[in-house]
Formats: C-alpha cells, structure tokens, sequence
C-alpha cells in the first residue's frame, strides 16, 4: 500500500523551529464491495423445507387421524405417484385432459392479452374514454363467473368455444388494470418533452407509454395466466361435452371417489398453473430485465 507522509512545522516563542511529522496517511480508500447474489441454496432450500413438512403433516394425517376406510381424503404420496401417474390409463387420460386444458386456457389468455391491452390504450387516450369503459371493467371482475356460465352455455353452446370464453372473462381484468396504470405512470416530465418536441399521439404511445409501461403490462400477463389456467378447469366442469379437460377429470374422480387420481389430476393442473406463472415471469425478465428489475 502507498503512503504519503508529511511534517508539520511549528515555531515556539524563541524563534525555534520544529518540526513534528503527521501519522501516516493512506493513500487509498477500502471499498466495500457490493453484497454478491443469494446462492442457489439460499434460495431453494427454505420452499424445500416448507415442503418436507408439508409432506410429514400429510403423512400424519393419513396414516394416524384418518380411519383406513377414509383414506381416500388423504391418499398417501406413494399411492398418488402409482395410481395416479405411473397407472397407463390414469396417465393416458392426464394427458390427454392436460392438452385440452393448455388449448383452452392458452387460447383465452391470449385472446384476454389482446383485448385488454387495446381496451388499456383507448382508455388512456382521453379521461372520457376511462370513465366510460373502465366501469365494465370492474363490474364484469365483481359478477361471480359461475353465475354467468348457464348464460354463456345457452348462448354458445356447451363445447370449446364457451370454455374458452369463460378463460377471457376471468384473465381479462388483470390485463385491463394493469396495462393502464402503466400507461398512465409514464413521467410527467417526458410526456413535456415529447410534446415540445411535437411528437404525435401515437408517436407519443409508441415511443414512450407502451415501453414503459412494458413492466406492468408483464405483471398482468402473470396474473391473468394463472388465472386463464382457473377458467379452463372452472369451463370444464360446466362445459362437460367435447374433449375431456382437467375439470371434467376432477368432476369424475371426485364423483367416483378415486382418491389417487383426483390428487394426481390436482396436482397436475396446479403444476401446469405455475410453469404457465414462471415462463411469463422468464418473458418479462427477457424483456425488460435490463432496464428494470422485474422480480
């Protein structure tokens, strides 16, 4: 380490002068370095400890509360993994209720996206607009799905297309809310600028509120895919004609009482929710990660 050193002069009441060296200085500063990210570890074992004692409660329950003739409430883990996914014809039929469930759900997401984005835009174009539209918005979020899905099977039948209209209603509203609080926390000082500038509205749109309104607009679109993932497996057990989904099998295996493979069918449409949840959330940190920390 370099080091710099200096002398003090001081001069007494006789004239004398002395000198007096300074302690030394150093000539650099230490700097802290930032704190480096979580490992791995940190960051997996706490939800794999949670789980563990998930997984020991389970077996409590099952095999020490319950009667053995009520076990079908609470089938032991390994039963689930035998007769509900090893099982050909339990699996057979998962996937194929899984890959009617993904068309479903997927197709309303993406229907869901498109309109809420738009219904977003116009509504953040003039303070009219907001106040005639957003209204039906909020409504059609507080009327109880359930009870408009005798309506909407009467109207358009009972097959793929009322499920998937029941996926748009229920993911619409996330995409609406937050596209628009997007679009309207753009910086007051930056719509100036491009007003001085004489930027066009749509200039003004492009170029400025949708790319920064890109962050909410990805949190809605998490949002509204688990909740696209809900509005498949809810038209399903309405809708009970055409290909089975997901909720057609949670119907039946409820009805039968096969345990197993109503956990196993649960199971599944919960995993398939949060890898839906987790890709979006990948997508917006692809997106906009750069610029902005998208947690």
């Amino acid at each position: 380490m370099t080091t710099i050193s200096n002398e003090t002069t001081v001069t007494d009441d006789t004239g004398n002068v002395e000198a007096h060296p300074t302690p030394e200085l150093p000539a650099t500063l230490t700097v802290s370095k930032p704190r480096a990210k979580k490992s791995n570890l940190g960051r997996w074992l706490p939800p794999l400890l949670v789980f563990l004692v998930i997984v020991g409660v389970w077996y409590l329950i099952s095999l020490f509360v319950l009667d053995p003739h009520l076990r079908f409430l609470l089938p032991l883990p390994q039963d689930i993994i035998i007769k509900g996914f090893i099982d050909p014809l339990s699996f057979n039929a998962l996937i194929v209720a899984l890959y009617q469930t993904v068309i479903v759900s997927m197709l309303g997401l993406a229907i869901a996206i498109v309109l809420g984005v738009v219904w977003a835009i116009a509504m953040s174009q003039a303070k009219w607009i907001e106040r005639s539209l957003f209204p039906y918005a909020v409504i059609l979020q507080c009327i109880p799905i359930l009870a408009l899905v005798p309506l909407i099977g009467f109207w358009f039948g009972y097959e793929f297309q009322s499920r998937v209209l029941v996926c748009v209603m229920i993911a619409l509203f996330p995409m609406v809310n937050n596209t628009l609080f997007g679009l309207q926390s753009v910086d007051k000082g930056h719509k100036e600028l491009f007003a001085l500038q004489g930027a066009s509205r749509s200039t003004t749109l492009l170029k400025l509120s949708l790319p920064a309104a890109l962050p909410a607009i990805f949190a809605g679109m998490r949002i509204s895919a688990g909740l696209a993932v809900v509005g498949a497996i809810v038209g399903d057990q309405f809708f009970r004609r055409g290909t089975p989904g997901l909720g057609i099998l949670i119907s039946n295996y409820s009805s039968r009482l096969q345990g197993e493979q109503l956990f196993a069918t649960i199971i599944t449409a919960a995993l398939f929710g949060v890898v839906v949840f987790w890709l979006f959330g990948l997508l917006g940190r692809r997106a906009v990660g750069k610029w902005y920390d998208f947690t």
